[in-house]
């Protein structure tokens, strides 16, 4: 039985969660699904059907509701704290550790911060953690129909996002360097990798069909363009910041456990997983969330090497000081993830979570694009033309109300959804290089600056506002130009 501790943790981090989920405002990737939900498809150039799909029935449940909108994220991460302590428990964890495990999860920053907003984070978390979870049990009680239930959890997961076949990929490397090799030749294995491969068929197709676009977004990432990219090397420092500094012994111990430890040897293979991947992850200029996913499985081993280190020695000064670490981590994980203070005062914040800035301003963002908007001679055919998908999904989240038309961009996905009209003109264009400005746009002059009258130091803050007399060469010709992926 799990223990009702481990229950009452998941509950506590699911309903703090959504009582908070309305706080700040939505990110820009948010805003960006929300719009992808109104374009349903099998695939995008940056990601699977799945977010998008469960944004679009947020959205139809609750249209404008933040707190409506992150119901499923806040759920997910009380599913991943209440699976972290499973594995404990699988692991050979009594009450406590399972209590132990759940708790460390619980003060995770990765799982608060992923838990405050709908994103593909958040369910990549949630199926590399269940996925870990059935493979263990599967393995330690011998109940091979766990394989298939692997399989369909693993292709829902593909269809977020392709990260989950790279824990696949690393489980088998794992297998075939420590075991059981017997795995090798299980049906029920092969079966589930079959049923995972046809859910994720739909993507693999779309993908083919328009030429592989996630391979460039996976470049693009490689070479720094994302917001959240870090240094090859940050991979595995930056899972100390994910779980919280104050339990790095917690899941250096499970490591260190599933390495060493005899009673652990069945499952060995998920530590050579996780080192598979760090120098996969490394090698490809990753971002240091993809490693994250394995965290669970490492502090479920980890809270069974604390729980028994709690009963030897000084008992009650250790109990002390993991209680320290444990209130330690989770009041910097609910600073740092989660809208405590005003958002006014974020610096602190950004200087450790740089995404908490992209929640704050979009609807200041939207009523500055109005206002040159409103200022235009002639806006029947005006054409609202933004740098990235966050700037277009603001204006279509927040700009019917201001009469303002939907927008066009060329990044990723939005630029599937383009071009603008032949004819269409003049443009508002947003946050574009004054290079491509020049290149593909004539007339250009600014117009204004986007100011989120918070002072908060983020991605839009500062950004020209153009008003230009429209392309140079007609929208057919200079869309393939304006369209980049990232």
């Amino acid at each position: 039985m799990i223990s009702r501790v481990v229950l009452l943790i998941a509950a506590a981090v699911a309903v703090l969660l959504a009582a908070v989920a309305s706080g700040y405002g939505p990110h820009r990737d948010e805003l960006y699904f929300l719009a992808a939900g109104q374009h349903l498809d099998w695939a995008y150039a940056d990601q699977g059907p799945l977010t998008p799909l469960i944004a679009r029935a947020m959205s139809e449940l609750a249209p404008g509701s933040l707190t409506v909108l992150r119901l499923p994220a806040a759920l997910a991460a009380g599913l991943t704290v209440l699976l972290t302590g499973l594995l404990a428990r699988e692991l050979g964890g009594r009450g406590r550790a399972q209590a132990i495990a759940a708790a460390c999860a619980a003060a995770a920053a990765i799982v608060l911060f992923t838990g405050h907003m709908l994103s593909t984070s958040t369910f990549d978390l949630l199926v590399w953690t269940a996925v870990s979870w059935l493979v263990v049990r599967a393995v330690r009680t011998g109940r091979d129909r766990l394989w298939l239930v692997a399989g369909v959890v693993l292709g829902l997961g593909l269809l977020n996002k392709p990260l989950p076949a790279f824990l696949a990929a690393g489980l088998l490397a794992g297998v075939v360097v420590a075991g059981p090799r017997r795995l090798l030749r299980t049906p029920h294995v092969w079966a589930g990798a079959a049923i995972a491969l046809v859910l994720w068929s739909p993507w693999i197709l779309w993908q083919a069909a328009h030429d592989w676009p996630q391979l460039d977004v996976s470049r693009s990432i490689a070479g720094g363009g994302s917001t959240s990219s870090e240094a090859w090397w940050a991979i595995v420092p930056f899972q100390f910041l994910l779980a919280s500094p104050p339990l790095a012994p917690v899941w250096i111990a499970g490591l260190v456990a599933l390495l060493r430890d005899p009673r652990l040897r069945d499952v060995r293979f998920v530590a050579c997983a996780w080192i598979v991947l760090a120098v996969v992850f490394m090698a490809s200029a990753g971002k240091p969330y993809y490693l994250a996913g394995l965290l669970p499985v490492l502090i479920g081993a980890g809270a069974v090497q604390v729980d028994g280190w709690l009963q030897r020695g000084r008992a009650p000064a250790r109990r002390a000081l993991l209680a320290a670490a444990l209130v330690s981590s989770a009041v910097v994980g609910l600073v740092v993830a989660l809208p405590v203070l005003p958002a006014g005062s974020l610096d602190p914040v950004l200087a450790m979570n740089e995404d908490v800035g992209e929640m704050v301003g979009w609807p200041q963002f939207t009523r500055t694009v109005a206002g040159v908007y409103d200022e235009l001679p002639d806006r029947r055919r005006a054409v609202l033309l933004t740098r990235n998908y966050g700037q277009a999904g603001a204006i279509d989240r927040y700009g019917a109300a201001l009469g303002l038309p939907h927008a066009y961009s060329g990044h990723n996905a939005y630029g599937d959804w383009g071009p603008p009209p032949q004819g269409a003109a003049p443009v508002i264009a947003v946050g574009l290089h004054p290079d491509e400005l020049a290149a593909r746009l004539r007339g250009c002059r600014e117009a204004t600056r986007i100011d989120n009258g918070l002072g908060v130091d983020n991605e839009e803050q500062g950004t020209p506002v153009m008003v230009c007399d429209g392309p140079r060469r007609g929208w057919a010709r200079e869309w393939p130009a304006l369209r980049h992926l990232g």
